[in-house]
């Protein structure tokens, strides 16, 4: 990550650097790192929540405090993140030092002042602790700025509203609700207020990707004034997150049968996978479960809730259970004792029914991005690499996750190889953009028809080697581990996935076979008897091949002989490889959650990514060097000439080419996608780090010929590299 601070002055002198620098520092063993001083502060307090971490570089004797140096006004981090001390140089420190001894603090007398405020004309200078300790505002964004206590930016409110106290809704303590340095206000909720060194703690702890606003869970209005109002939010995990199997228990199933009266001989513990001594965990809370044979569940497939759950469930406004006869049961109720698979809802066309069961499910809506990420807690540590052709990316994928040692819950690590290569070869490859060149296999294979939205195909040699139950964990470790959405799922495969197929119907758009959807579009269309047993007549092995002849008296009967074609061609000749499918999506709980969120996933199952736009680009890419003005504005301006077509590239290309991936998953891309300014003539794009190096020119003209021609040309020949193996 590179790390931005304000422009370096350009009349620092050289001279007697080593000697000012060891001037500096305290006089105890240099080894003795909790008594060295801090070179810019020269303070040997060791306190990374106020002043960031303290590190030394023994082989040079120096010490600093990461805010200290971070927030110093002339230098910035020129090196790598290893180099140096954080990325920044020692020779660029050692300049920055001399600089600040000529520069006495404004709070204490004392020399060594190296942060200066921004506000014009004001020649204010101080140490990083005098700034905090005067209430100064340091800016840990966009140029690093800070601000003296008289230029410091400030909350506004329109009207004091609130006469009595409020209390901070972090530690709960109750505080005067007026804007000021130790009290913050929230942005987007206007009854949220905050200590000030509350809302820094828990940014510390919960880092970029968990801090937000207690009340309304907003992050980005709510970071973006936080950062203007001196809140540092470190990019990196939340504490929680770092810690060693933090939620180890969250993978364990619970496994107890809770029903009143467990029938296993074998005792409430016991648990054998396909068997009717399967647990089954409830599908509300989890937290409670059934042996299949204990609550008369005929499969595992059957929806199962403990009592607790269905007394909210259906005896309240959530949903209203209707008393009704259980047909065709030859258990008693004394023997359920209630604990019976959940009550059946009225028949009901499936259209109405998917609305009514999304309408049911209104409380239990979330966030896709939510959802995923959720479920990314479950990948550990560990890496598993996979070494993929990008030529032959469906078999070396089949190869990778067929593996023995493959593990869905390893973090995944890439590496192309060709085999063309006779030395054997290697070179980093980005997991995304390995997740994304294989989903787009997926949709094009011979696994799926149709055209746009499209259902599974029915391929005897892809059953025969299990490769539909490949597709579905391919897709779920697609969604989990950060990969691309598939995006070309058919409602009535989605509909198959959550409801089951017997509760959805089909549609003429399902049929891809062109001489299936003539004969139903014929009997459809028949306008009178003789037209419609002329039909029938002539495609009478075909219907009594499928098992569809049926008796028709009137005309109105066509409906139905239309819907037991469609049911047979598009759902019961596809059932194997369905119920394979359905078993590989069950791979690290992704089935489980699309069958509870469903409005969620049919976002990203059934919908492609909207149209990149050049506000989703720029606010997607984040400036982590220094930036050059010019190219930032001549990279703003190029956005816009690609969003107006005026360019030869498109919005996709330069995402493909930045990150390997034409849209933004659902998760997020990790990391964050970057940008830098370099001198050089052409803009090179890191899809294993997602960061794009754009060209520093003289004229725009010249920015966006280089742009063209590398993007063009190197997406050219990225697409001529795997074109020559297509698989069918």
């Amino acid at each position: 990550m590179w790390i931005l601070a304000l422009q370096i002055s350009k009349n620092s002198e050289s001279v007697g650097l080593e000697d000012e620098v060891k001037d500096k520092m305290n006089e105890d063993k240099p080894g003795d790192s909790q008594n060295l001083a801090c070179v810019f502060c020269r303070k040997n307090d060791d306190c990374p929540n106020k002043y960031g971490e303290k590190k030394t570089n023994e082989k040079w004797n120096l010490t600093v405090h990461y805010y200290c140096l971070l927030m110093s006004s002339g230098i910035w981090q020129r090196g790598k993140e290893e180099e140096g001390v954080y990325g920044f140089l020692i020779e660029d420190i050692r300049k920055e030092v001399n600089r600040a001894s000529k520069l006495k603090c404004c709070i204490c007398k004392k020399t060594g002042a190296s942060i200066g405020c921004v506000a014009p004309r004001c020649k204010r200078s101080y140490h990083f602790p005098c700034g905090l300790q005067r209430e100064c505002i340091f800016q840990f964004t966009g140029n690093f700025a800070s601000f003296c206590w008289n230029h410091r930016p400030v909350q506004i409110i329109t009207s004091n509203s609130y006469r009595e106290s409020l209390p901070c809704t972090i530690c709960l303590e109750f505080i005067e609700p007026i804007p000021t340095y130790s009290i913050l206000r929230s942005p987007c909720c206007k009854n949220a207020w905050f200590h000030r060194e509350c809302l820094q703690g828990q940014a510390i702890n919960a880092g970029v990707f968990f801090f937000r606003c207690t009340i309304c869970n907003n992050s980005d209005i709510f970071q973006k004034e936080m950062l203007r109002m001196g809140i540092h939010i470190p990019e990196k995990d939340a504490s929680w997150e770092l810690e060693e199997n933090a939620y180890q228990e969250l993978l364990q199933h619970y496994e107890h049968c809770d029903v009143r009266r467990c029938r296993c001989k074998e005792g409430r513990d016991y648990n054998v996978p396909d068997s009717k001594w399967e647990i089954k965990r409830c599908q509300c809370c989890g937290s409670s479960g059934t042996h299949l044979a204990c609550s008369s569940l005929r499969s595992w497939e059957e929806n199962w809730e403990c009592l607790e759950c269905r007394g909210i469930i259906y005896n309240s406004d959530f949903q209203k259970a209707k008393k009704h006869a259980l047909p065709n049961s030859n258990v008693g109720i004394t023997d359920c004792l209630l604990e019976e698979s959940s009550p059946k809802l009225p028949r009901q066309s499936p259209g109405a029914q998917s609305k009514d069961l999304l309408r049911q499910g209104s409380k239990f809506r979330r966030d896709i991005s939510t959802i995923l990420i959720e479920l990314g807690f479950q990948i550990k540590k560990k890496t598993k690499r996979l070494y993929i052709n990008k030529a032959n990316i469906w078999n070396s994928a089949l190869d990778g996750f067929r593996n023995q040692s493959f593990n869905p819950s390893y973090a995944i690590e890439v590496a192309y190889v060709n085999e063309n290569d006779n030395f054997g070869r290697e070179r980093p490859g980005s997991k995304q953009e390995f997740l994304s060149l294989l989903m787009q296999h997926l949709e094009n294979s011979s696994l799926f028809e149709g055209s746009l939205s499209k259902n599974l195909s029915l391929n005897s040699q892809a059953l025969k080697e299990n490769l539909y139950y490949e597709a579905g964990k391919m897709l779920a470790i697609s969604l989990v581990h950060g990969g691309p959405s598939p995006g070309f799922f058919s409602k009535t495969l989605f509909n198959c996935l959550v409801y089951g197929p017997e509760n959805t119907e089909p549609i003429l758009d399902d049929v891809s076979d062109f001489d299936v959807a003539q004969i139903i579009i014929r009997i459809n269309t028949a306008t009178n008897m003789a037209d419609l047993k002329s039909v029938i007549n002539e495609c009478y092995s075909y219907l009594e091949f499928i098992g569809c002849l049926r008796l028709i008296t009137t005309l109105s009967d066509k409906s139905m002989l239309v819907k037991d074609i469609l049911v047979y061609h598009v759902i019961k000749r596809v059932q194997a490889p369905f119920e394979s499918f359905k078993q590989g999506l069950k791979t690290l709980g992704v089935l489980e959650k699309i069958q509870t969120y469903p409005e969620a996933f049919c976002s990203v199952l059934c919908h492609k990514p909207g149209n990149l736009s050049a506000k989703i680009l720029s606010d997607l890419f984040t400036v982590h060097t220094l930036p050059d003005v010019q190219a930032l504005g001549f990279w703003n301006s190029y956005l816009q000439a690609v969003e107006d077509g005026k360019s030869a590239t498109t919005m996709e290309d330069i995402l493909i080419f930045a990150t390997g991936c034409s849209s933004i998953p659902p998760a997020g891309f990790k990391p964050t996608p970057s940008i830098e300014c370099l001198h050089m003539d052409f803009p090179v794009g890191n899809k294993c780090n997602n960061c794009l190096a754009v060209p520093i020119t003289n004229t725009y003209k010249e920015f966006q010929e280089n742009m063209d021609f590398a993007i063009r040309n190197t997406l050219r020949l990225e697409k001529e590299e795997s074109s020559h193996y297509v698989e069918h």
